[in-house]
């Protein structure tokens, strides 16, 4: 128990991940939409055209938030069903389904904490470049604005980017995510702007509504070396940097980390004079979004790093669906590594959770594996609390099993198992679980269960 009055405890969600909806109303496509489109890309050659149908059914996800205790709500707007060409005319059915789903939050009494940008890039604004032109800055800064300007008198909790690091490593220098760039250039840039993106972000939020709370997202991962060598060491500290360290240092104010991976330095050649103050902006919060820790070696064969990841799967150690360790002790030492920057006002873990084989017994799902996954990473979370860390809530990735990725349909991270043909909704036992304990959280006294 954390009896703490202000700790806020939610479930996490994406756009694109549970809308569908994808050609609805005026909705423009993405990057996501096109890259499901390359044979190839998704497993099965999935794609979320319907996904888990929230643009319809959000009334009816909504009430059964509300009835399992919970009462904050992390999720995204979609760039491109606000405006279909990233810039210029608005949707306005779009934008307005985003307003209806406030107000529903807000009657449910489900706190709203808003993403601005989880992935979805609208796909003409890539046709331009995407994330690798700097007017991507503008494009962003004028979306932000009309999102904001809508929604900004209800919503109070903003996060400006979903793990840039993910989006920009794996869409542009890796080629594996949409849109599917490669090569050290492409990723340089796309990261520089990110970067000057997300710095942006949050002064115009603030500067629109003071009083609001405005941070942003990073993934995050505890790297350990695979021995004790130096060569492995020094590696593993190259990958801290690159996974944990690129985009949280520039916007806090120390600028790229050049000195502990070179590689970093060729990213100078893609900024303006003004850059390094543009780069900063202190954020009223971060989101840490951790899953597993990641064992690193020396790796004369990688270009660039001189690192590898040892897999799972070559450990010999219990892992998800994803092939990630189950490693719950990773978020404790996460939370105390972004907690030792001096400028970090408070942290919330925005996403945390695990894909297990569900399986549906008479209508049940005993999903033992994630309770206690959820219970473990709880726990790490609260021994970093109680040793000085400021964290102020917890959010369960995901409310509901969605679309993931290039993984498709496969991982199932949800509390609430979705039949994709049907879309019918059933309660695991980690939602029961998830709802007892935040009945325990605000004192709400109640029998003891299996759990």
């Amino acid at each position: 128990m954390n009896h703490d009055d202000d700790f806020v405890w939610g479930v996490a969600s994406s756009a694109y991940q549970t809308e569908g909806a994808s050609t609805h109303e005026g909705k423009g496509a993405s990057i996501w939409d096109e890259f499901t489109n390359k044979k190839g890309k998704i497993l099965l050659n999935q794609n979320a055209i319907e996904a888990c149908n929230f643009y319809h059914r959000y009334p009816e996800d909504l009430q059964l938030m509300k009835s399992l205790g919970i009462e904050n709500f992390r999720f995204s707007v979609s760039w491109p069903r606000v405006l279909p060409n990233g810039i210029g005319e608005i949707n306005f059915k779009g934008l307005e389904y985003y307003d209806r789903l406030v107000d529903d939050c807000l009657e449910n009494k489900i706190n709203p904490w808003l993403t601005l940008y989880h992935w979805d890039l609208p796909a003409k604004l890539e046709q331009r470049g995407g994330w690798v032109n700097r007017d991507i800055i503008n494009w962003f800064n004028e979306y932000i604005t009309v999102v904001a300007n809508k929604l900004g008198d209800r919503v109070k909790n903003w996060m400006v980017l979903n793990e840039p690091m993910v989006f920009t490593g794996a869409g542009y220098f890796l080629g594996v995510h949409a849109p599917g760039k490669k090569g050290p250039d492409n990723f340089l840039r796309a990261a520089h702007h990110t970067a000057l993106c997300q710095a942006s972000g949050i002064r115009i939020l603030k500067n629109l509504f003071p009083n609001s709370e405005v941070g942003t997202t990073f993934s995050c991962s505890y790297i350990t070396p695979f021995s004790n060598d130096l060569k492995d060491r020094e590696a593993a500290i190259r990958v801290d940097t690159l996974l944990n360290r690129l985009f949280i240092e520039p916007l806090l104010g120390y600028g790229y980390p050049i000195d502990r991976l070179p590689f970093l330095r060729k990213i100078e050649k893609f900024m303006k004079p003004d850059d390094y103050y543009l780069l900063k902006a202190i954020p009223d919060f971060i989101g840490v979004q951790n899953y597993t820790r990641e064992i690193v070696k020396h790796s004369m064969m990688t270009p660039y790093m001189k690192a590898s990841i040892v897999a799972a799967s070559k450990r010999n150690v219990k892992s998800t669906v994803m092939n990630w360790e189950v490693f719950p002790e990773s978020l404790y030492h996460m939370i105390h590594l972004f907690n030792d920057y001096k400028e970090v006002k408070k942290i919330y873990v925005t996403e945390n959770g695990a894909a297990f084989n569900d399986q549906i017994t008479n209508d049940n799902i005993h999903d033992i594996e994630r309770v206690s996954f959820l219970k473990s990473c709880i726990s790490e979370m609260n021994r970093a609390k109680q040793e000085g860390a400021n964290v102020k809530g917890y959010f369960v990735w995901s409310f509901t099993d969605n679309f993931e990725w290039t993984e498709g349909y496969l991982p199932r991270f949800g509390i609430v198992h979705v039949d994709y043909k049907t879309q019918k909704r059933i309660i695991k036992d980690s939602g029961h679980w998830y709802s007892k304990f935040l009945m325990n959280e605000k004192g709400i006294t109640i029998e003891t269960e299996k759990y």
